[in-house]
């Protein structure tokens, strides 16, 4: 068997405890993983099939009023697979931000410029970090503990961002020749 990819151990993970169909995975992805781990409907329907290819999965039609659904569920082999894999070290250490890719560059741009990425950056994680207070309020007592451990690991490392923009917002400010607060 191939080397699967990170978007196909989401879907083991995420049909392990329950069938789900390509629609319902996305919309899983979409209100928990997308904070670290992003899936697209282009990704997850091609990993379908290969994960059924591979007898990683299973699917069976169930329809839903009128509509043409196929709900997957994880096979044997599918949970020792999600299972080896959980237990080999993190291959993937990535953290993509296109603010901070733009702060890298920004002096392209005329001095205090940068400052407007900084606080789009602060603006954002801020955002992101009051979606994920909203999830944590809603799911109160679950007996899985890991969802709720990773996600205030998001609550508390957005939170540092946001603070972390608002001191460089500070440092480049103080380091402008006039010291403008715009």
């Amino acid at each position: 068997m191939e080397q699967l990819s990170p978007t196909a151990y989401v879907i083991l993970g995420l049909v392990r405890n329950e069938p789900r169909s390509g629609y319902e995975i996305k919309a899983v992805v979409d209100n928990s993983t997308r904070f670290f781990w992003a899936a697209s409907y282009g990704q997850i329907y091609p990993e379908l099939k290969n994960l059924a290819e591979a007898g990683l999965i299973v699917g069976s039609d169930s329809p839903t009023g009128g509509r043409r659904r196929t709900v997957y569920e994880i096979t044997a082999d599918g949970e020792e697979e999600l299972r080896a894999w959980l237990r080999r070290p993190p291959q993937t250490f990535e953290m993509r931000e296109e603010g901070l890719l733009k702060l890298f560059f920004a002096d392209a741009l005329p001095p205090g410029e940068a400052v407007a990425i900084v606080r789009a950056m602060r603006a954002h994680r801020l955002e992101v970090n009051a979606q994920l207070r909203s999830i944590e309020a809603l799911k109160g007592e679950i007996e899985d503990p890991y969802p709720m451990i990773v996600l205030r690991g998001g609550i508390e490392f957005t939170q540092w961002f946001a603070d972390w923009c608002e001191r460089m917002e500070e440092e480049i400010l103080a380091a402008l020749p006039e010291k403008r607060s715009n």
